[in-house]
């Protein structure tokens, strides 16, 4: 029997669970938007800064450098893992320690949103659960091994929503009042749940201790760990603190625009907790293909293999501009629909329709991405985020005051623009690559504008008025529409 390439399976694991868990949050999402409001929302979005710039110091950095590590000598993953924990642990509790006690000074002063105050201290208690999850995904990702951690994601995502359905039962059912502070403990109980799956797979998978043997070095394993995530560390923070700037400002800088407090965050909670979501839905199958890239890339680059790294790249290039031309026809058209249908709101469906261009550039940016931290040029990649970033934060202080939230928009797509601008142009640099005009952009675009013209065909056909479908169906026969194109040509190009 044929064997699929780990790259694909491992791909369409991590995308098929990356859809269900997706779906599993759009249902959340909308329970809690009718359940918390949009303002409530906007309060939830507006703690994870504070989360973000933890995870870049006792997390992220470390599972990217163990997935690398471990990639490249399977053998020592193990110890790697062990040692990981350890590490990220003792980063991970003294930061939960700080948060916690200090949660009053980072909303006031930090945030700027004393309201947020009382969410710090559920949000602290996550982050060592976070870390724990993290340095295991980082370890089965580098093995290929992708079951573990899309599963980890499904355990995450189901206790989440249940414990949070629970809360609120408990809640009416006593009449106690329902705050956002339901949200944050629902965070905190799926992230715990992760990390519990993962250690109890670790743990069955082998039987082994806990800490590494009395006889094994511990410094052959932690110097290569801290040479390869301390740099990533220093990038990530970095990113992580104009992420927060970002995060903070708007909200703050809508007040300026003539909205008032109640007002911004709304907006703020409209735009990132109900429109971003459809726009980042799709981002399951490139996400799922950049996690998978890394280790893949970093196994060719190690084995010498440039043939492999530019067959990679061509591939990831050419389904991100696939999965971004559809985005931009099925959001442009079905937006306005989709906010009104799942969460009543006309701003939420206009949010979707204008942030849709964003999606052939953020897919690509995100696969890019990850091929040049496969390659080792993390630097780079550090530096390309960091002009994106700033381009942003600029707009958003300068601009929103006077053109309010649709400067944020406008900020986001042009940002995104270049960063896969700068991405593209870097990886030209370090191996030969050319744009699949043609195939990447031509083909799709034309399969995008013949299925749009055969679905306005078969909606306004006056001799089916009984079928006129609702968004969802319609959304999914463009789709099937589209991927039939694209197969038809793929087809005849291969017959030629």
């Amino acid at each position: 029997m044929r064997r699929f390439h780990p790259l694909i399976t491992g791909t369409l694991l991590l995308t098929a669970v990356g859809f269900f868990c997706r779906i599993l949050g759009f249902f959340y999402r909308i329970f809690l938007s009718r359940t918390i409001g949009a303002e409530g929302l906007g309060l939830y979005q507006m703690i994870f800064p504070i989360h973000g710039i933890a995870f870049a110091l006792c997390a992220g950095p470390i599972q990217t450098s163990l997935s690398r590590l471990t990639a490249a000598s399977p053998e020592k993953g193990r110890a790697f893992l062990r040692v990981s924990l350890a590490l990220s642990l003792s980063i991970a509790l003294p930061l939960t320690s700080l948060i916690y006690t200090f949660a009053d000074f980072l909303a006031a002063r930090v945030l700027l949103a004393p309201e947020c105050a009382p969410l710090l201290p559920a949000l602290a208690l996550s982050i060592p659960f976070c870390a724990i999850h993290a340095c295991c995904c980082g370890y089965y990702y580098g093995l290929k091994k992708t079951a573990v951690p899309a599963f980890s994601q499904v355990v995450e995502q189901c206790i989440r929503i249940f414990s949070v359905l629970l809360i609120v039962h408990v809640c009416r059912t006593n009449r106690i009042p329902i705050t956002v502070l339901l949200a944050v403990w629902g965070l905190l109980i799926g992230e715990a749940a992760s990390a519990v799956f993962c250690l109890l797979v670790y743990g069955c998978s082998k039987p082994a201790a806990t800490l590494p043997n009395a006889n094994t070095p511990i410094t052959p394993l932690l110097l290569p760990l801290l040479t390869m995530a301390l740099p990533l560390m220093a990038n990530r923070l970095t990113l992580s603190f104009l992420q927060s700037l970002e995060a903070i400002f708007v909200p703050n800088q809508l007040l300026l625009s003539g909205l008032s407090r109640v007002e911004s965050v709304s907006i703020y909670g409209v735009l990132t907790g109900m429109a971003l979501p459809f726009i980042l839905f799709p981002s399951a199958i490139t996400n799922s293909l950049a996690v998978v890239l890394l280790p893949a890339v970093s196994e060719a680059q190690a084995q010498n293999q440039p043939d492999k790294i530019e067959r990679t790249i061509s591939m990831a290039l050419r389904y991100s501009l696939y999965m971004g031309i559809l985005c931009v026809g099925l959001f442009t058209r079905f937006g306005p629909a989709l906010g009104e249908t799942f969460y009543h709101n006309a701003d939420a469906g206009r949010f979707i329709q204008i942030l849709s261009w964003l999606c052939p550039f953020l897919y690509l940016s995100t696969t890019m991405g990850s091929i040049l931290n496969g390659l080792g040029k993390t630097g780079t990649v550090f530096i390309h985020h960091t002009v994106s970033m700033l381009l942003t934060l600029s707009l958003v202080l300068f601009a929103i005051p006077r053109w309010g939230i649709f400067a944020y928009l406008a900020a986001l797509l042009i940002s995104e623009l270049v960063l896969a601008f700068l991405h593209i142009h870097a990886l030209a640099r370090e191996v030969p690559i050319r744009l699949p005009v043609s195939q990447g952009i031509v083909k799709p675009a034309f399969c995008l504008l013949v299925s749009i013209g055969v679905l306005e065909v078969i909606s306004n056909a006056s001799y089916l008025p009984h079928l006129f479908p609702p968004v969802l169906i319609q959304s999914g026969i463009l789709c099937l529409l589209y991927i039939g194109g694209l197969l038809l040509l793929h087809t005849g190009t291969v017959k030629q």
